[in-house]
């Protein structure tokens, strides 16, 4: 175990080398540079502000000084947001996505995992077919439609939950529905698949001809088998709620980091960008194994470590 996970963790900062190392260039190949929208500047005070963020050296500096202050956590100032660290940045922004991505996360697996138990119980039957038509639009509708559609129907046609901001509670509940839309749907469709699977098994088929009930055996027996390829797409799940909470934050105005995000490539923004985009690798990465590590705890049949390691 010990050694598996020393391995994952080479591997996520090698992941992280890549990830720094092209976004760093993707940014200064881009045409301009972060103060050429300014209006107001003049090209001298241009060429100071260059020279003051050490934009003017070469471009091998500038690389060499950013990789090591990224793996320190140490992304530097803003160059729009005058006085502003991009960390202080991301302190700010990270309880904002981090709820909104809980909650969509909670959405997504409850109701996505419910929807595909009841398709398969109810096989070829009405529950099986309205589950599977709120899978198909899920899965077909777009995040940002589907936001707009809640904003309509729940907040200006009922006006049962606010349009917009981050307040209270009641805030959340549709940019969290909304985020959670796309996921929901292949978590119910993939239950369902598995679902199915399990429920042929001879061993559930022995349980019932024990006499268990069709309760005990789908909770006890059958559910714990089923989840498993669900808890193998959570890290898919968290990569789909952090690229979905971009446009969604900016959507319903949550001053979360998805909105920092696009505020800053707006901006040109270099340093939150690539603040950023490494923050939003980390959480990924470091989800992925530990999914990988819970997967194993989940069913014992899977190993994790390598053959001969006893740590």
């Amino acid at each position: 175990m010990v050694t598996y996970i020393l391995k994952r963790l080479g591997y996520i900062i090698l992941s992280l080398f890549f990830i720094i190392t092209i976004t760093f260039f993707l940014m200064h190949a881009a045409p301009g540079g972060p103060f050429a929208s300014e209006r107001a500047l003049t090209p001298a005070i241009e060429a100071q502000m260059n020279e003051a963020y050490g934009l003017n050296d070469p471009i091998h500096v500038q690389y060499l000084d950013y990789l090591v202050s990224a793996f320190t956590f140490d992304f530097g100032p803003s160059f729009k947001y005058v006085g502003q660290e991009v960390s202080d940045i991301i302190r700010r922004g990270l309880p904002y996505s981090l709820v909104l991505g809980l909650e969509a996360m909670f959405i997504a697996l409850a109701i996505g995992v419910l929807l595909g138990v009841i398709a398969a119980l109810k096989h070829n039957r009405f529950g099986d077919y309205t589950a599977m038509i709120i899978a198909v639009l899920g899965i077909s509708v777009p995040s940002f439609i589907m936001a707009a559609v809640l904003q309509y129907i729940f907040a200006i046609q009922m006006q049962l939950l606010p349009i917009a901001r981050f307040e209270t509670f009641a805030h959340t509940i549709l940019p969290a529905v909304a985020l959670a839309s796309t996921p929901l749907a292949f978590i119910a469709r993939l239950m369902r698949s598995s679902m199915l699977d399990v429920l042929s098994t001879d061993y559930i088929k022995t349980a019932k001809s024990k006499g268990l009930g069709q309760r005990v055996v789908t909770y006890r027996h059958g559910l714990r088998n089923a989840i498993l390829p669900v808890i193998s797409y959570i890290g898919p799940l968290v990569a789909s709620i952090l690229t979905g909470s971009f446009v969604i934050e900016k959507i319903f105005g949550i001053p979360g980091l998805g909105n920092e995000f696009v505020v800053s490539v707006t901006n040109r923004d270099y340093t939150v960008i690539m603040g950023t985009t490494v923050f939003f690798s980390v959480l990924l990465l470091v989800s992925i194994l530990l999914v990988d590590l819970v997967y194993g705890l989940v069913d014992p049949r899977i190993k994790v470590a390598a053959k001969g390691d006893k740590g």
